[in-house]
């Protein structure tokens, strides 16, 4: 069963050939026996999982079950969950069990999915590889000294490892993109605003968006289509119909205009990658698309624009984790300055200390102007980019990131190197577009990504482009040794 996707095991229950029960046991204990390798789970909801199970068969077999219905699957830890430990990666919210669900979480639970557990991640989604979590770095099936990518390289490696067929996740600056490309899967961060973000632990909330991480485009659709809807909870959530986006799944690609971004395929581009990107390009040709070079011009001014709004973001969000309300508080605190200080100070990590000090100083007096203005009036420019290419094209494609997976503590003592494999995925989160990525190819025995980005709202497109691809090549079925 570990080798069916989502919708082949959506169609075996629908036939009969294992119960939900039969289905969720059988992930449980092979996350019971593997995940002590990966490290992608920090809570398993063992309990509540097999009794969700027993109720999906039940509606199986009274015929009242929706497409989803009995379907195991995990969520980055992140997204509050009723009665269950929402932890955020951090040590300050360890022991937070939250008092509701998240819409993504109850929407999922309303459509009969059975929940295996909260997947690990960066400590408040704040990093590209998984090493800032409070319970350690979760490690890449593909290679054990390996990150999966992160800040969602939990559910990234959970799926790739076969731990569930598919994960929820959080893009801020390419969290969904990039350990989905690193791990040798598919992820899908949707336009802002399509899925709600009320109960997803918020980072930078202007970036923020929750989104599907699967085995294949069509699993990512399947999820999309229950997760995406207006949210009355969330401001920010777009009231916009949604469509089936698995309707349009088997649309033929013949007159499809792709543009190739000139600014991608630069030197700080793996050259091994840059080809496996070429090659899948190539395949789309076949299938009747047309490519045409195109220049994304602000491109490089991604990085520094996404490093002073987010921590500024960040710095404001975390305040409310002061030792007083919720979560870890320091013991025998002097005076309130005191228990301020010393529970922020040992209950944050390294880098979300290193955020909230570079959001804090761009926020100040003097300062706003010169970094956080100017910030904004460069995403916006880098938004201009989009617009204008995407009315020349129907969609941009490129790599997802400049090198394949890197060694687990490589990158540590080097923050702007890490910061440097963004590089592809930041400006997506800027200007508020969808975008994803699946599997194309492999250089040295690690996973590529392709990136393919989209106007606002054409996730149906994108879901249909990748998985045309996915029809004619078989990149997305390759799993890691041992699997």
């Amino acid at each position: 069963m570990f080798e069916l996707t989502l919708a082949e095991l959506a169609a075996g229950l629908r036939k009969g050939d294992f119960s939900s029960v039969e289905l969720t046991r059988s992930y449980l204990e092979r996350i019971k026996a593997e995940d002590g390798r990966y490290n992608s789970f920090i809570t398993v909801t063992e309990e509540q999982a097999l009794a969700a199970a027993a109720a999906a068969d039940a509606a199986l077999t009274a015929g009242t079950a929706t497409a989803f219905t009995g379907l195991p699957i995990a969520h980055k830890d992140l997204f509050c969950t009723d009665g269950v430990r929402t932890s955020c990666g951090s040590k300050i919210l360890d022991n937070f069990v939250s008092p509701y669900d998240a819409t993504v979480v109850s929407r999922f639970k309303q459509a009969g999915a059975v929940m295996l557990g909260k997947t690990n991640m960066d400590e408040f989604a704040m990093g590209s590889s998984n090493e800032n979590s409070y319970y350690g770095a979760a490690h890449n099936p593909w290679d054990l000294e390996r990150v999966p990518g992160g800040s969602s390289g939990g559910s990234a490696a959970a799926v790739a490892a076969r731990l569930t067929p598919a994960a929820t996740g959080s893009d801020t600056g390419g969290s969904i993109r990039q350990p989905a490309a690193l791990c040798g899967i598919t992820g899908l961060k949707p336009t802002y605003g399509r899925v709600s973000r009320y109960g997803m632990i918020a980072y930078a909330s202007s970036l923020d968006q929750g989104g599907p991480i699967a085995r294949s485009a069509e699993d990512c659709a399947l999820m999309l289509n229950v997760m995406a809807g207006f949210d009355p909870l969330d401001s920010t959530c777009l009231e916009r119909e949604v469509p089936d986006y698995t309707a349009t799944l088997d649309q033929p690609l013949a007159g499809l205009k792709i543009g190739l971004p000139k600014e991608y395929f630069s030197s700080a581009l793996d050259d091994q990658i840059a080809q496996r990107v070429r090659d899948a390009v190539a395949e789309f040709e076949k299938l009747g698309a047309t490519v045409k070079e195109v220049s994304l011009p602000n491109t490089e001014l991604s990085i520094p624009a996404y490093y002073i709004i987010a921590p500024a973001e960040a710095s404001s969000n975390l305040s409310r984790f002061d030792g007083v309300r919720y979560g870890y508080r320091c013991e025998d605190p002097k005076d309130l300055e005191d228990l301020y200080k010393r529970s922020r100070g040992e209950g944050f990590g390294a880098e979300v200390k290193r955020r909230i000090m570079v959001g804090t100083y761009a926020l100040c007096a003097g300062y706003y102007d010169a970094y956080y203005r100017k910030a904004q009036q460069i995403r916006r420019l880098i938004q201009q980019d989009f617009i204008r290419v995407l009315n020349d094209v129907d969609v941009i494609m490129g790599p997802t990131t400049p090198h394949p997976a890197f060694r687990i503590g490589e990158k540590n003592n080097d923050p702007v190197s890490m910061y440097m494999e963004d590089i592809f995925t930041l400006s997506l989160n800027l200007a508020g577009l969808p975008g994803m990525s699946v599997p194309c190819g492999q250089v040295d025995g690690l996973p590529v990504g392709l990136q393919i980005i989209g106007s606002h709202f054409a996730e149906a497109k994108l879901l249909n482009i990748a998985h045309q691809f996915q029809q004619a090549t078989d990149w997305h079925k390759q799993a890691p040794a041992g699997i």
